[in-house]
């Protein structure tokens, strides 16, 4: 699916089922104007095209409140991962999901409900002309594609409800007119968190779609796909019981395997690979896009691969402190012990600057642009120079959506603000340390120190960043670098046999939830992690009182885990459907 299509607005979808009027009897024989027709869509080209326009809208619309496949504002900008960046003034609605202060009229809200709903509505419209063209003259004669295209639509009708629960702590769940019967769609009440609807489009999709892609094509969910999506809901439901089977057959008979570097998994050429499950399909051209809406805006707006981007979506010093590790390569689990570590924050890039020394996970500069580090080969970074308010945001930025220089050339849309690089909302990491987490609960202490360490050695054997630099001040001049060593100071080690971290559960649970951090950091999982996990309550209040002592933003904030765990319901929405939409008590 990863070509240049011509998808259907809504409205365009919508106003091809309405009859329309006219002065004259032409309109009888005559399909209206710029109206896909009727006739056109009660065909397989015409469903598979209403389907084609229905993954399109995972991509959503809303650039911050609205990016559904990433969720960095509310997954990463609200957790102690990450800083909203860019200026103090930029994005006033995020300054609020930031400080916990959102409101129930803050614009975020609307973009989130208006795009998890307009994708559940062209599920449901495509659903409905699937049916009735099965019904008609001209129906799909492959039975089973017929049924594969239902699958694919509530699979992914499933997903756009599965979004709005993660922001919205109970929501409505709109099946088609012919599901719903003498109940219109606005009058579904939003009384529950939409599991029972979510998980019954799931199991639908699982019983209805291969092992392998269906039409080839890999940006249609296979079984494995939906397994994976169905087993992350039921890990957020605490059924673990129910996500272990799932989780094991992926493993088992999937045929996925980590990739053996881990920067693999994020650059432009090496998509759809042997560890990837699902991935949202981007392309660029000269005059259209269809990347996720993290790139552009998160890229640096300063310096050669500023590529007019925003400044948005900074690393945290928190994040940063926790790729640390012991003289064994292993991570320190508990934060109080964690050691200060040498930042930039307030200096200049002709300001001299020695970067840490200390031992660090090899995946922190594959994941967090910092001074005096390489940047995916557009240079050493110098700093300040490259931020847009180091005061506000901090000094590190995202690597992890920004193409190398190298793939600079695949980024053809206009200023090249947006890249083609693919998503991986699904990968094998995902599968082995949520199978980590219910090993530990299962008190099989060793089958998830077998897990973690699974991630723990593809991370020892990838590639650095290199070039150790050892000019620092950067402000002019060209810098002194060795690109034939590494650039800071790696040791990543796996679990030894006997490891006292894997001894007890309480210390195993956090391994686990350590390398879940690590391994995708700045990949927009860790609020709703945290929220699941019941941690919520004492890592938020922790990091704003850390991180009001590294910048001055969150002074003041307050996070309250009953409260702040979900986000309010738009206030027009509640308006617009009084007794039927109510807003979350805690607003």
């Amino acid at each position: 699916m990863k070509r240049t299509l011509k998808l259907l607005s809504t409205a365009v979808l919508l106003g091809s089922l309405l009859m329309i009027y006219s002065c004259s009897e032409e309109f009888l024989t005559k399909e209206p104007p710029g109206v896909a027709s009727t006739s056109f869509l009660q065909s397989s080209e015409g469903v598979e095209a209403l389907l084609i326009a229905t993954y399109e809208r995972m991509q959503g619309s809303g650039i911050f409140g609205g990016a559904m496949g990433t969720d960095w504002t509310y997954a990463s900008g609200a957790s102690d991962d990450a800083y909203k960046g860019t200026s103090s003034g930029d994005q006033t609605p995020f300054n609020n999901v930031e400080r916990y202060e959102v409101l129930t009229n803050n614009q975020y809200m609307r973009e989130r409900w208006r795009d998890c709903y307009d994708g559940v509505a062209r599920a449901n419209v495509a659903l409905e002309m699937l049916w009735t063209t099965q019904k008609g003259a001209t129906p799909i004669t492959d039975a089973t594609r017929a049924k594969q295209i239902e699958a694919e639509l509530k699979f992914l009708r499933a997903w756009f409800h599965f979004q709005a629960n993660k922001v919205f702590e109970k929501i409505p769940y709109i099946l088609t007119q012919t599901e719903l019967g003498d109940t219109k769609p606005e009058e579904v009440k939003n009384d529950s968190p939409g599991w029972t609807g979510i998980e019954a489009d799931l199991q639908f999709a699982l019983a209805n779609l291969p092992v392998t892609h269906p039409r080839g094509e890999v940006g249609r969910p296979n079984k494995y796909a939906v397994e994976a999506v169905l087993a992350h809901c039921f890990m957020y439901e605490k059924k673990l019981s129910a996500a272990k089977p799932l989780l094991d057959d992926i493993i088992a008979n999937g045929g996925y395997s980590l990739v053996s570097n881990f920067y693999d998994n994020y650059d432009c050429t090496h998509e759809n690979n042997k560890e990837s499950i699902f991935e949202y399909q981007c392309s660029v051209t000269g005059t259209s896009q269809s990347g996720m809406l993290i790139d552009g805006a998160t890229w640096h707006q300063n310096g050669p691969a500023s590529c007019g981007g925003w400044g948005f979506f900074q690393a945290s010093e928190c994040l940063f402190e926790a790729f640390q590790v012991t003289p064994d390569g292993l991570p320190v689990l508990d934060i109080a012990a964690r050691e200060p570590l040498a930042n930039d924050m307030g200096k200049g890039s002709g300001d001299v600057f020695v970067p840490t020394d200390h031992l660090l996970d090899l995946r922190v500069d594959w994941t967090i642009a910092r001074r005096g580090i390489d940047f995916l080969g557009w240079g050493i970074h110098p700093g300040n120079a490259w931020i847009r308010e180091q005061s506000n945001g901090g000094p590190y930025m995202c690597k992890k959506y920004m193409h190398k220089k190298e793939e600079q050339s695949l980024c053809t849309n206009g200023s090249g603000f947006n890249n083609p690089k693919n998503y991986r909302m699904y990968r094998l990491a995902n599968i082995l340390l949520w199978r980590a987490e219910i090993a530990v609960e299962d008190n099989q202490l060793d089958v998830a120190m077998g897990l973690v360490n699974q991630i723990r050695n593809r991370t020892k054997g990838s590639t650095p960043v290199m070039g150790l630099c050892t000019t620092y001040t950067l402000a002019t001049g060209t810098p002194v670098v060795d690109y034939n060593k590494p650039a800071a100071n790696y040791k990543t080690e796996p679990y030894p046999v006997g490891s006292p971290v894997f001894a007890t559960q309480a210390t195993a649970r956090q391994a686990v939830q350590m390398e879940t951090r690590l391994e995708f950091a700045m990949e927009c999982h860790r609020f709703f992690d945290l929220r699941r996990w019941g941690l919520l309550g004492t890592v938020i209040p922790d990091y704003i009182t850390r991180d009001k002592q590294f910048r001055s933003f969150m002074t003041g904030a307050v996070f309250s885990a009953t409260k702040n765990d979900y986000w309010p319901i738009p206030q027009d929405q509640v308006d617009l459907q009084k007794g039927i939409i109510t807003q979350d008590p805690a607003y």
